[in-house]
């Protein structure tokens, strides 16, 4: 397959992606879904990008550095902080870098800081809450960039598709995302009527599946 054709694939997925519902995903699929715990630290937010992962033990903050350093427009930067739910490796600093690099958000299943830096400068970021306590400027052997990594319950491969809003945060393969994306944009395009129907009047027997 040609890289022109590729390219558009991807543009296209990206885009049909970006248009449905994900709560919608959740009528079709039952694995992939993170932990609900890890809930956006924005309002209104919804994101849509492939995955490039980090991996960082021993509250080691130059590991986040290094994947701030393979972002790329578009791309979604998830951490793994190997059951680490205390040090924040994400603050004001980490989300300038990471906007700067044309990332769309930033997952981590742990907490982050800076919370009103991070609300400033508009990035979504989803976590399990937020703390005072962050990594430190050490270097530990066990983290690693761009390999499959935990977070939420998921095993994410770099390239996987990030989506997440309000609701929570779904991690799918790309075909797994292909596959679903025609069925659940059919089901958003029915869902006004299926509501019309409701608000007028109409008897709930004739209207809901049973």
């Amino acid at each position: 397959m040609s890289a022109p054709l590729v390219e558009g694939l991807v543009d296209g997925l990206a885009e049909g992606l970006a248009a449905v519902s994900y709560p919608t995903i959740g009528h079709f699929l039952e694995d992939g879904f993170v932990d609900p715990a890890i809930r956006s630290l924005l309002d209104g937010v919804k994101v849509a990008g492939p995955a490039v992962t980090v991996r960082i033990a021993d509250h080691d903050a130059f590991a986040m550095n290094r994947a701030l350093l393979e972002l790329y427009p578009g791309a979604v930067l998830v951490v793994d902080m190997s059951g680490d739910h205390r040090h924040a490796p994400v603050g004001a600093v980490t989300a300038a870098a990471a906007t700067a690099q044309g990332a769309a958000g930033v997952v981590v299943d742990g907490v982050a800081t800076d919370i009103l830096e991070l609300r400033a400068t508009g990035l979504p970021v989803f976590a399990r809450g937020t703390s005072c306590l962050t990594t430190k400027r050490v270097h530990s052997g066990g983290s690693a960039v761009n390999v499959p990594v935990q977070c939420g319950g998921i095993q994410v491969n770099p390239g996987d598709w990030v989506l997440g809003d309000d609701n929570g945060v779904i991690v799918l393969a790309p075909q797994a995302a292909a596959d679903v994306l025609a069925r659940a944009l059919a089901s958003d395009a029915a869902e006004p009527a299926l509501l019309a129907r409701i608000a007028s009047g109409e008897p709930l027997d004739s209207v809901l599946a049973t």
